[in-house]
């Protein structure tokens, strides 16, 4: 079959805060679309003026591997590249600003639950600016502290589930010292851990969701957390979800997140059952990793459809190309 005459731009950075697609992702995506396009490039983010560049060349699609750039004159301090592209009638894969916004700031996106009427852990937030850390009784120990805004298991540790003040405290602090992020410190959920893949269908627009179990080592505390080290070392167990109640229960569940952030074309939505089996909110992930065999989304892909890789990146390619390119300012904060 001949190549489609389309000019594709994998969108990422230089810059390891900035980009959500590392560049062995970003290979892998080139590699597979350049089967079916004439013209499949990377394109490194790292300015405002790559970003000028990019809507001065005006591709026929860019694929998203980031959310924003920082602003070189300063008026405002983030770009969102899905914001910039589609104020310029250029077609992106995914999510559009809103949504971005709410998946960087994991805050935000569990106050997004609670505000439509789902579940996710009780919570707050500790600032970097706020030394004092006061429970005031509105959390019970034991309490799951991680950086409020940063992906791939950054900060979570041996040290992420904590049962005292003093422990409470010290991890705060390597959360604000270290990792140079605000702390979300919410109730631990007991229970098992599932990340849901979600992806429309171009024709139906339904989306459909895939589960899995994730189940990673039992660290030095014997809990199973999803740490940096489980992810990026690609160690984590990964089951099928058989129990059909079970997989019907996460899949409602995730969808109805993914509504409720604005969320569109694909994204990753990760649970926690409480101890009653009760699915709650992590995070959502709406630029995941698609390296093929790692990470979750592909993993869920597969499991779930029987579908390759090629056929998933396709998917999300057409979702994209099909959506008419055209000024979209539903939400402008």
């Amino acid at each position: 079959m001949p190549k489609l005459p389309l000019r594709i731009e994998v969108v990422r950075s230089n810059s390891k805060a900035l980009s959500s697609l590392s560049i062995e992702s970003a290979n892998s995506i080139v590699e597979t679309l350049e089967r079916h396009y004439t013209d499949v490039i990377i394109t490194n983010i790292d300015t405002e003026s790559d970003l000028t560049a990019l809507i001065a060349r005006k591709p026929d699609l860019a694929f998203l591997g980031m959310h924003y750039v920082r602003s070189e004159a300063g008026l405002h301090p983030k770009i969102w590249i899905s914001d910039s592209l589609e104020k310029n009638d250029i077609r992106h894969t995914g999510s559009g600003k809103f949504s971005h916004r709410l998946g960087l700031n994991k805050h935000l996106a569990k106050q997004r639950m609670i505000e439509s009427g789902l579940q996710t852990s009780p919570f707050q937030i500790i600032r970097r600016e706020n030394e004092e850390i006061i429970n005031e009784g509105k959390l019970s120990f034991p309490l799951f502290v991680k950086p409020s805004n940063k992906g791939g298991g950054q900060g979570i540790d041996e040290f992420s589930v904590v049962r005292t003040v003093e422990e409470l405290r010290a991890k705060v602090a390597t959360i604000h010292n270290v990792h140079h992020a605000d702390a979300l410190v919410e109730e631990f959920l007991v229970g098992r851990e599932f990340s849901i893949a979600l992806i429309g269908n171009h024709h139906s627009q339904k989306l459909t969701a895939m589960p899995i179990e994730l189940i990673a080592a039992k660290d030095s505390n014997g809990e199973r957390m999803l740490s940096k080290v489980v992810k990026s070392s690609n160690t984590e167990g990964v089951l099928e979800v058989t129990d059909p109640a079970e997989r019907l229960r996460l899949k409602a569940f995730a969808i109805n997140v993914f509504h409720a952030l604005g969320a569109r074309d694909y994204g990753r939505i990760d649970v926690r059952f409480d101890k009653f089996g009760v699915p709650h909110f992590l995070e959502a992930n709406l630029i995941p990793s698609l390296i093929d065999g790692y990470g979750s989304f592909p993993k869920a892909y597969e499991m779930n459809l029987g579908l390759d890789y090629e056929t998933m990146l396709m998917q999300i390619v057409r979702l994209a190309l099909n959506r008419e390119p055209k000024k979209i300012l539903l939400f402008d904060n």
